[in-house]
């Protein structure tokens, strides 16, 4: 079964009556579980969970203290390029926005390396627009070796490739994988990605399985928080994470939670996303998968 097929169970579910009737017995009933369910995750993401926003990141707190200690892993991105091919209207690296583009050599790319290398960074996440025109799978591939040159681990964020096109850039180096989804709103993202192969909301949602079986040992996924409503969003996020945990258990699997900020001239998000919010999604994803990286 696929994520999309699991994703497809919820589609007649109305999140929005569900969630106005959570109650404090229920949030704390869900806090209370060793192992959470779907609907527990979702009773943490509720807005009654805000009155018990101190005991879950106390909770929260305890069980990353006791699966990873106190550590923190630091990495660097590296961006190659800025040239993308797909129109996302919220982006300003969309192909539509008249802006100077450019594509760093591998001479400019070990410069780069070098420079962040000396800071004792031995993680790097290399990063791309979305043209596998100006960045095709051999200039990617020559630029995983490259890193691997400097840094214990390489992970790509990069437009989706088949599973064969990720098996090469592992045995070039990669380690792992980011994949932003952006929004799990199937009817949102077509509305929202316009042009370009981002516009096939299907395989992207199965990227990060297709790099899993490629072996990548860490695979990452996001939502772009502000495009739609907070509560459902991270809730697919959450069960993407524990598919992709439960599929590839060899791998370390991890979430992100970038929020979108007002700007002027720039895309207005749909709601503003407060760090209140932000604590309680990091508290309720921890809370759901004990093991989870967490971005």
């Amino acid at each position: 079964m696929t994520f999309y097929d699991i994703k497809q169970q919820y589609d007649t579910f109305d999140f929005e009556n569900y969630i106005a009737g959570v109650s404090d017995k229920m949030v704390e009933s869900s806090m209370q579980k060793e192992i959470l369910n779907d609907m527990d995750f979702l009773n943490l993401l509720s807005p009654k969970a805000l009155n018990h926003i101190e005991e879950m990141a106390q909770k929260a707190h305890e069980t990353s203290v006791k699966y990873f200690g106190k550590g923190i892993l630091l990495y660097a991105p590296l961006y190659v390029s800025n040239f993308c091919i797909n129109n996302c209207i919220y982006c300003g690296f969309s192909t539509k926005n008249k802006i100077k583009r450019k594509v760093l050599s591998f001479e400019e790319i070990e410069e780069n390396c070098k420079i962040v290398s000396e800071y004792g960074i031995h993680h790097i996440l290399l990063v791309t627009g979305e043209s596998n025109v100006k960045t095709p799978l051999s200039y990617l591939k020559k630029c995983v070796e490259i890193l691997k040159n400097y840094f214990d681990v390489v992970d790509i964020e990069i437009y989706p490739l088949d599973e064969s096109g990720y098996k090469e850039l592992a045995d070039a180096g990669a380690d792992g994988l980011t994949i932003y989804q952006e929004t799990y709103n199937e009817e949102l993202y077509k509305l929202l990605h316009t042009k370009g192969a981002k516009s096939d909301y299907k395989y992207r949602l199965e990227t990060c399985k297709r790099a899993g079986r490629a072996n990548y040992r860490n695979l990452n996924v996001g939502v772009l928080l502000g495009l739609n409503d907070f509560v459902s969003e991270i809730f697919f996020e959450g069960i993407h994470a524990k598919y992709l945990q439960r599929n590839f258990p060899s791998a370390e699997i991890g979430m992100s939670f970038p929020r979108l900020r007002p700007a002027a001239g720039a895309y207005k998000p749909k709601t503003i996303i407060s760090d209140k919010n932000l604590i309680q999604a990091i508290c309720a994803v921890r809370l759901f998968i004990n093991r989870i990286n967490i971005t």
